[in-house]
Order: structure tokens, then C-alpha cells, then sequence
């Protein structure tokens, strides 16, 4: 609403010249502002109160003590569940070799910048929590792409703990304090290490978490990987199944765990942070592996890899990465909540061009994210400066109302209009042929342990561990261990780590002091089915053996591409 008349400001500008805008606020000093209540009312003094004479009640019509008080009872959001401790910066990307032969995208034809912030955290802990802890690292990237924003929620590891997404919660719930005595893992890792014990699967997260990479040096030597299988489609309509990475132009370093002591419980944000001060811009490259649909069936078929599965990797010497950009950050935030805090990750935010895969845990993620979002921050928290689109149009979409709509659409009509008719772009991608090779039955999936999931695993421990990463592994693992209460508990992720190696499995036993089962086919596991077992019994995750489909074993694709469903690719 326009001003109903002119007067000067205390600074001298005109009414008519006076607004709230969200850049000259960020910018702005100390010695450019008024102090007002929240309705921009000045006062003299924050330090007042009224009362009754010099030792009476205090007075309900004082404002400005209400408005202080009651905004301080609310001033904190919910913290994330899962991420919680973190930080990041804005910097910009830039396509350095573009991708439009295999990816429609506007953000990687020839030339192309926008601008970035990324955030970086740690997974189980709470929003105080160390830097330094044996814990992934989140790296999640927003994309002010001129097509709308493209939130790449990623993490320093290729691979996660789980495939199955009804397994997430679950998982996170033993990252965090006993619920009894409140302890975290690091005074009792009971819960910890009953989880991965029950839950296989998660055997190559285990082996990168307590190998050297566990505790990076550093949010700026860490790379990035987004872990799901995305699609990207062409102006052909014709699509491949791509893998992004992140890697830092810095290098890669890490911490031990025995000088983790000795650093700060904010090191990576501090790091971060002056070394952007500096003019130390960090910088990684974005790069892709990509595949067609048949080399995907053939992946499986013939190596045993699940392009569909978190918990394993794409071989680089058969996939290699092909780079198509690069960003910086070169530019700290002004303010941690209103640009970190608030800040809200969204992997289904995706431009044309770019969808999702049938991963399962990647299909949860697209609504379990902006869900979060819409409790934690609230129904219109993309309307939030940080999380606002940066696009050369006009955004028409009716989400109108509800809390904090800044930008509620003026009095344009609230419905598609004949009269007052909106622009619509021309379809750039056919999703039927995109994603119309799916046909099938509803179907409860649990996985199956297999012997290709320790294929990565042993490789790691047997020809990219040398002698001194081995021994520092183990001292990681029986170390962590040594606050588990429940002995069983121990044998039997032994018996896990035996199935990597037996060398392994040796030394832990050595080092713990218990003597591990001899491997996995003799145990039965709550949230896995057992492709090791022998007895029917034990097969099933709860007993009997693994469901079929259509007559034929579940564990036969494991959720992994079934031949002859790519016709074309």
C-alpha cells in the first residue's frame, strides 16, 4: 500500500523513499539503524520497563517489553533431525563443458553461471555437536538455476548405511542419546552397533566411516557425492542414468582419531569461514558418470552392481567421470540463521532435464525433505530470501497463504483464469518415455544380504587400505566398541566383518578381546533377509524364507534393474 502522505524520516529520506528490503538490511551497520519495537515503532531505549512507581508490577500496556520477551520465547526453530550441525557460504557455478548433448538443462549449455550456497554439516549429531566426529558429512548444494532452483543434497561418502528408506528412521533413532541415560554414542555405542550388526548392508559405510576419510580435515577437503542414480534427458527425449560428484580442488586430507581431540568443536566451520576472509576461495568440480538403461541391466547381470542401491558404487575405470563445471564460495554469510538455519534442501527441486531414478531411498527422500521443511520452517519457507528462485519470470503457481507468505501473488485470480489467462512454457521433456518402463505388481520389499555387497568392502581393506590405514581401523572400530554393553552384539558384527576378510576380522577379535562367529550364514537378521543362509528359517528377515514374486525369489534383482525393461537404451 502506497504512503497516504510524505513526511522525513529521522534520516532524512522521504517516506515515499523508505522500504524493507532484505539486501540493504543484510548489508547494512549497526550505525545505519533505529532502534523501533517490530511494528518499526522507535523507542528511546532498549533497556526500559514500565511500572507502578519505582518498585510496583510491571504494566501489561508495555509493549515493548511484550514484544522483546514474547519474540525471545520463540526465537528458535526445531533443529534438523538428521544434520543438524553445519554451515556454508554462497559462491557461484559455471559450466565449463557443457553437458547438452546428453542433458536438456538450461544450467549446463555452453557458458552458463548462477549463483550457489552450499551448506555443509555432520549426519547423527545434535546442532552442538563436534566437527570433528566419526560421522559423514553432508554437502548439500542449491543451484539458482535461471530454470529454478536445483538442490543437490549430497554427502562426503558414495554409499549410505541403508537401500531401504523405511530403514532411515530406524537408523538415525541409534545415532542419537540412549534414550534411558541420555549418553551419545561416545559413552555407549551399544545402539550404535546393534543396528549395523542387525543391517549388513551397511558393511561399506561402516568401512569408509572408520577408515581414514571418517573424519575429513575440514569442510574444503572433502568431496561430494549426490550417492543416487538421477536421470538426464536430452531435447532428443533420449535419457541416461548419471552419478554427480563434487571434488574438492583442494585435495582430500583427514584427521585422526586420536589428534580429533585436539582440534576446535567449530574446526571446519572456522576453517571455512576465514579462509573465505582470506580470499581463499575453495573450489570443486562437478563431474557425472553416466550410463544407458542396458548397460545398467548389464551391470547387474553380469557384476552384481545395483545402480538402484546406496550402499554400492559405479567402477570409475568402466563409468568414468566426465566433468562439466566447476564453483567457488567466495562469499561469507552475514547471517548464520537467516542464511543457514532457514536454509532448506530439497533433492525433488530439480530443473527440466534432470529427474529422479527409481532409487528407493531416493524416492522417499523427494517427499520426506520439503516435508521437514514445511514443519520445521514452515508451509512457505521457499518464499525466504535464501530459499527464493532467482528466475527471468514471474512465478504464478496458486500456493497462496499461510504462514509468512511475503509473496502472496497480489489480486491476480487464485485459479487457472480464462480471462486473465497465465504463459505456460512448451513441454521439454516427455515423461512417458522418460519414465514409462515400469510395469509391475505392488510389491513389499525387503532386501537381501548378498555376497556382492563385501565385493567393494574387501577392496577397500585389501588393495586401498595399506598397513598403517589397516591398524589405524581397527584401533577406529574396537575402539568405538569398547562402550557397547552387550557383548552379542560384538560377535556378531565380527562375523560381518569376517565376510570382508578374515584378516579383519582376526585382528578385531585380538583387539576386543571377544571371539566373533565364524560369518553370517548361521544368523538371522531383523531387517535384512540372509542370502548367506542355508536353513530356510534363517533366510527371512522374520522367519521363513524370502517372499516371491510372481514365483520367482525377490533376491533375483534385488530391486536392481530387471533385463528387458530398457528396450531402446
Amino acid at each position: 500500500m502506497a504512503p497516504s502522505a510524505t513526511h522525513h524520516a529521522p534520516d532524512g529520506r522521504k517516506n515515499g523513499d523508505i522500504y524493507r528490503d532484505y539486501i540493504d538490511d543484510r548489508n547494512a551497520s549497526s550505525t545505519e539503524t533505529l532502534y523501533t519495537t517490530s511494528n518499526g515503532v522507535p523507542m528511546p531505549h532498549p533497556y526500559e520497563t514500565q511500572r507502578v512507581g519505582e518498585n510496583g508490577p510491571l504494566l501489561l500496556q508495555d509493549f515493548h517489553l511484550i514484544d522483546l520477551i514474547s519474540h525471545f520465547d520463540r526465537e528458535r526453530i526445531p533443529e534438523r533431525v538428521v544434520h543438524a550441525k553445519g554451515g556454508g557460504a554462497h559462491g557461484y557455478y559455471k559450466t565449463t563443458d557443457p553437458l547438452d548433448d546428453i542433458c536438456l538443462a538450461d544450467i549446463f549449455q555452453p557458458g552458463r553461471e548462477c549463483p550457489i550456497t552450499v551448506r555443509f554439516s555432520t549426519v547423527g549429531g545434535e546442532s552442538g555437536s563436534h566437527d570433528c566426529a566419526r560421522d559423514p558429512r553432508g554437502f548439500s548444494v542449491k543451484f539458482r538455476t535461471a530454470e529454478g532452483n536445483w538442490d543437490v543434497v549430497a554427502n562426503n561418502t558414495p554409499v549410505f548405511f541403508l537401500r531401504d528408506p523405511a530403514k532411515f528412521p530406524h537408523f538415525i533413532h541409534t545415532q542419537k542419546r540412549h534414550p534411558a541415560t541420555h549418553l551419545t554414542h561416545a559413552d555407549d555405542s551399544t545402539m550404535f552397533w546393534d543396528y549395523l550388526s542387525q543391517n549388513p548392508e551397511s558393511i561399506h559405510q561402516v568401512m569408509i566411516l572408520f577408515g581414514d576419510r571418517g573424519i575429513p580435515d575440514g569442510w574444503r577437503k572433502m568431496h561430494g557425492y549426490f550417492g543416487h542414480t538421477i536421470k538426464l534427458v536430452n531435447k532428443k527425449g533420449d535419457w541416461v542414468y548419471a552419478q554427480m560428484h563434487m571434488k574438492s580442488k583442494q585435495g582430500s586430507d583427514f584427521i585422526t582419531q586420536q589428534d580429533s581431540a585436539n582440534y576446535s568443536p567449530d574446526y571446519a566451520m572456522k576453517d571455512l569461514f576465514f579462509a573465505i576472509e582470506k580470499g581463499e576461495y575453495p573450489g570443486w568440480d562437478v563431474c557425472f558418470q553416466t550410463m544407458t538403461g542396458k548397460e545398467a541391466e548389464e551391470l547387474w547381470e553380469k557384476e552384481k552392481i545395483n545402480i538402484f542401491d546406496l550402499t554400492h558404487v559405479w567402477p570409475q575405470k568402466q563409468f568414468p567421470l566426465r566433468k562439466v563445471g566447476e564453483f567457488y564460495l567466495n562469499e561469507n554469510i552475514k547471517n548464520y540463521f537467516a542464511e543457514i538455519e532457514q536454509i532448506g534442501f530439497n533433492p525433488s527441486h530439480a530443473p527440466p532435464g534432470i529427474e529422479p531414478s527409481a532409487d528407493p531411498v531416493l524416492q522417499s527422500r523427494l517427499f520426506s525433505y520439503p516435508d521437514a521443511h514445511r514443519h520445521r520452517i514452515g508451509v512457505n519457507y521457499q518464499q525466504l530470501p535464501v530459499n527464493s528462485s532467482q528466475t527471468p519470470y514471474r512465478i504464478g503457481n496458486f500456493q497462496r497463504d499461510g504462514n509468512m507468505a511475503f509473496y502472496n501473488q497480489g489480486s491476480r485470480p487464485a485459479y487457472l483464469s480464462s480471462i486473465e489467462p497465465m504463459s505456460f512454457r512448451q513441454r521439454s521433456v516427455d515423461l512417458d518415455k522418460t519414465h514409462g518402463h515400469f510395469i509391475g505388481e505392488a510389491v513389499t520389499f525387503l532386501s537381501e544380504i548378498r555376497p556382492e555387497d563385501f565385493k567393494a568392502p574387501r577392496t577397500l581393506w585389501e588393495k586401498v587400505f595399506d598397513d598403517g590405514a589397516k591398524e589405524r581401523f581397527v584401533n577406529n572400530v574396537s575402539g568405538h566398541m569398547q562402550t557397547c554393553t552387550k557383548e552379542e552384539i560384538i560377535k556378531r558384527q565380527i562375523a560381518i566383518f569376517r565376510e570382508v576378510s578374515d584378516d579383519l576380522a582376526t585382528r578385531l577379535e585380538k583387539a576386543t578381546g571377544v571371539k566373533g562367529y565364524d560369518g553370517i550364514a548361521n544368523l538371522r537378521f531383523n531387517g535384512t533377509h540372509n542370502g548367506f543362509a542355508k536353513d530356510e528359517s534363517l533366510k527371512g528377515a522374520n522367519g521363513g524364507p524370502p517372499p516371491k514374486v510372481n514365483g520367482e525369489g525377490i533376491a533375483n534383482t534385488n530391486g536392481a534393474p530387471r533385463a528387458g525393461t530398457h528396450k531402446g537404451q
